[in-house]
């Protein structure tokens, strides 16, 4: 069964994390990615410790089914073999800082007069506009300059930082994604590729779409921790178990707070579920209530009551959890060496009836694909021999 993107080609300046992901994503549903790495070191993310097999088990998370090629964009050799690569392919995924590749003679404006129709991604913290255009940046930072870690944390506490790279792939990675398959749908219907400039901030603060809309109704700043949909509630709360562990409540809906107190015999917290003033008191005795049994006591005390309850769980929990393996969300690449531990990787998260994704678990040794994709652009097996000689691959 044919995959949707099978045909097209991208050409991934991308490296660590957001392009990476984003270029693994085409992959799983056929295209075909050609990683341009430089020849001393390759993608800075293989070397991200920790290492097995002198791999980063990182790299393996986000380059599966990709080719390697390596290329020194420095050298005038180097820029126009890319540039020959530039007219057969559809997408060039870049993230470097703005001006990075104008200087090297290789950004949107030099492609697209020898390639009218590619589609061009540049992947940056602050996008290509505005006064800090050239800041470097990492996750935090996008995400505290948005206001996402403001409100992030307990209340009365310092902000906190996230467990994952919100910015990174929920601003980066997933956005250039979209921003890609619209250009290609846009090219379908005119013949002409497009710049898709995606800010890992812009991309932050599309995040607080929500949260934007309760702050201009109410009319007031929301409250670290204090809030309906971060803790400031009995019924969207965490609370600590019996064996230190903890259950998360998502009650929100009045049918799951009522079921909710009914079972712990506390009725009488039904009709004042939102009242702002109650809920310090309800939190304080809900805690100690659900300190009487552990966590997965609780999970099967809730098992038959549809109240949004569910465990905190621990990574090596969540590989193992009942419902992961039913979507195949969580991959094992083991190793015929028993001293080598596996590595968990992560399925496709977007089920397609007709054309599903297809994970294949291969991953590019650096340059390994230099002579498939450098004969199949034009060139001849003694010119490969100069081009490695003078380290242009």
């Amino acid at each position: 069964m044919p995959l949707p993107l099978e045909g097209v080609k991208v050409l991934d300046l991308s490296r660590y994390l957001p392009g990476p992901f984003c270029t693994q994503i085409l992959a799983d549903f056929g295209a075909e990615i050609i990683k341009v790495e430089d020849p001393k070191g390759g993608d800075l993310g293989r070397l991200l410790p920790p290492l097995v097999n002198g791999e980063s088990t990182r790299f393996y998370t986000v380059n599966r089914n990709k080719k390697s090629i390596t290329l020194d964009l420095k050298k005038e050799e180097g820029k126009t073999l890319f540039k020959r690569l530039v007219t057969t392919c559809d997408v060039v995924v870049d993230q470097f800082r703005p001006g990075v590749m104008t200087k090297l003679g290789l950004d949107y404006e030099k492609l697209k007069a020898i390639n009218p129709g590619i589609i061009y991604c540049a992947i940056t913290g602050y996008g290509m506009s505005g006064p800090l255009r050239d800041a470097a940046g990492h996750d935090l930072n996008y995400l505290s300059l948005a206001g996402v870690t403001e409100l992030t944390g307990n209340y009365r506490g310092m902000p906190a930082m996230s467990g994952v790279q919100i910015a990174d792939i929920a601003g980066g990675t997933l956005y250039a994604v979209i921003a890609i398959l619209l250009a290609l749908m846009h090219r379908a219907k005119t013949g002409q590729g497009q710049l898709c400039d995606i800010a890992m901030l812009d991309g932050s603060i599309s995040l607080l779409s929500y949260t934007l809309g309760e702050w201009s109704g109410e009319g007031k700043l929301p409250e670290r921790g204090n809030d309906l949909l971060t803790g400031g509630y009995a019924c969207y709360h965490i609370y600590e178990t019996k064996d230190k562990k903890y259950i998360s409540l998502g009650a929100i809906e009045g049918k799951f707070w009522a079921e909710f107190c009914e079972k712990i015999n506390r009725k009488e917290y039904i009709k004042i579920q939102l009242n702002p003033n109650q809920q310090l008191e309800m939190i304080k005795d809900i805690r100690v209530v659900m300190l009487e049994k552990t966590r997965d006591e609780w999970v099967d005390f809730f098992a038959n009551s549809d109240i949004c309850l569910t465990p905190v769980l621990a990574l090596d929990e969540m590989c193992s959890h009942s419902q992961v393996a039913a979507r195949d969300m969580i991959i094992k690449l083991t190793s015929d060496n028993k001293d080598v531990k596996d590595i968990v990787l992560t399925g496709t998260p977007i089920k397609l009836s007709g054309s599903p994704g297809e994970v294949k678990l291969t991953f590019p040794k650096l340059g390994e694909h230099n002579e498939e994709i450098f004969l199949a652009a034009g060139c001849t097996r003694e010119e490969l021999e100069e081009f490695k000689k003078k380290q242009v691959i």
